[in-house]
C-alpha cells in the first residue's frame, strides 16, 4: 500500500526551550484509519498543526500526497481536510453557504449534489438554511466536519472531533468515518475517547512529551502488550488474601467475594492452572471463573506510566 503522509525528523521547539515535538518519524498509508493517542500536552495537536500548515516546524520534513508542506504548500493543503478542536465558523452565515464557500476556497467548482450529500450524512440537511449562531454546540461541530469534507480531501484530520458532543453525533461520526474509508479517504484521529480508537483504527500511535513512543497495528499491539484478567468468584467470602497466594499477586475484590489475577497471555506459563490448584489445596471453593482482555486504554496507561518511571 502506498504512503500518503511521510514525516521525517519532525521537531518543534519554542524560545523558552520547550520541545513540543522531538524527532518524530511516521509514515501513514493511504486509506487507513490511524489513531494518535496521548495525554494533554503530548504533542498531538502540534503535529497536526504542522502537517496542515498552521504551525511551522523547527526542523524535519513532511510530505502529504507527495507534496512537501513547505515547498508545495498549496498542493499539500488541497489534499487535507481538518476538523480542529476549537469551533471557528462565521456565526451569521447559513450552514449551506459556509460549506459551499469552503469548497470554493480550494478552487473546486460548485457541486450542490456533493454538498447536499455531506449535509445529509451529518444530519444537517434540515438545518441547511439556519444561521450557525442558531445551532447547538453539537450541530456546530457537524458543520466543521462538513466544511472539512467540502473539497473532497484525500486525508482527513479529526482533532478530538467528538470531545464534548452528544452520543448521537459520536455514532454519526463513526458511521461517516467508515463510509469515508470505503471511498479511500485516509483518516488521522486524535482522541481522548480510547474506545473510538479501539472501534475504528487500523493502527495506533502513542505520543507522549513530544516523542512517538510506538506505532503498531492495533490488533498486534493488543496481542503483544495486552494482559488478561482472571476473576475467580468465590463460594465463600474471604477477609484477606491468604499468604499462600502471594506468588500470584492476586487482589481481593467484590467485598471479599472475588479474587482477581492478572496474567500475561504471551507467557510460557500463565499461572492460571497452578493458582486454581492452590485454591483447591487451601480448601477455597469457587462458583465461577471469568476472563477479560485488557482494553486499549489499559495498554495506553501502562505505556505512559512505564515511560514516566524510566
Amino acid at each position: 500500500m502506498a504512503s500518503i503522509i511521510e514525516i521525517e525528523g519532525l521537531t518543534k521547539s519554542y524560545a523558552s526551550g520547550f520541545k513540543a515535538l522531538n524527532g518524530v518519524d511516521l509514515t501513514i498509508e493511504e486509506g487507513e484509519i490511524f489513531a494518535l493517542l496521548g495525554p494533554n500536552g503530548a504533542g498531538k495537536t502540534t503535529m497536526i498543526s504542522i502537517i496542515c500548515g498552521i504551525a511551522r516546524a523547527s526542523s524535519g520534513s513532511v510530505k502529504v500526497a507527495g507534496h512537501d508542506i513547505v515547498r508545495d504548500y498549496r498542493g499539500a493543503r488541497a489534499a487535507i481536510g481538518l476538523v480542529p478542536q476549537e469551533l471557528s465558523t462565521d456565526q451569521f452565515e447559513r450552514v449551506i453557504d459556509t460549506v459551499t464557500f469552503s469548497r470554493g476556497l480550494f478552487g473546486k467548482p460548485r457541486n450542490p449534489a456533493h454538498v447536499e450529500k455531506i449535509l445529509r450524512d451529518l444530519s444537517l440537511w434540515d438545518k441547511r438554511n439556519a444561521k450557525i449562531l442558531e445551532l447547538s454546540g453539537g450541530m456546530k461541530r457537524r458543520v466543521m466536519i462538513a466544511k472539512a469534507l467540502s473539497h473532497e480531501p484525500r486525508v482527513l484530520f479529526l482533532d478530538e472531533p467528538t470531545a464534548g458532543v452528544d452520543v448521537e453525533l459520536r455514532r454519526d461520526m463513526w458511521k461517516l468515518i467508515g463510509q469515508l474509508r470505503e471511498t479511500g479517504v485516509t483518516i488521522i484521529l486524535t482522541t481522548h475517547y480510547i474506545e473510538e480508537a479501539e472501534e475504528m483504527a487500523d493502527r495506533v500511535g502513542v505520543i507522549n512529551r513530544g516523542e512517538l513512543m510506538l506505532v503498531e497495528d492495533k490488533t498486534a499491539l493488543m496481542k503483544k502488550l495486552g494482559k488478561k484478567t482472571l476473576t475467580v468468584v468465590l463460594a465463600e467470602r474471604l477477609d484477606a488474601v491468604p499468604a499462600e497466594l502471594a506468588e500470584w499477586q492476586v487482589t481481593l475484590k467484590g467485598d471479599g467475594q472475588e479474587i482477581e489475577y492478572i496474567f500475561d497471555t504471551q507467557a510460557e506459563r500463565t499461572g492460571v492452572s497452578s493458582l486454581l490448584r492452590r485454591l483447591g489445596d487451601l480448601g477455597i471453593g469457587y462458583k465461577d471463573l471469568n476472563t477479560a482482555q485488557s482494553s486499549l486504554e489499559d495498554i495506553f496507561v501502562a505505556l505512559v506510566h512505564r515511560e514516566k518511571a524510566a
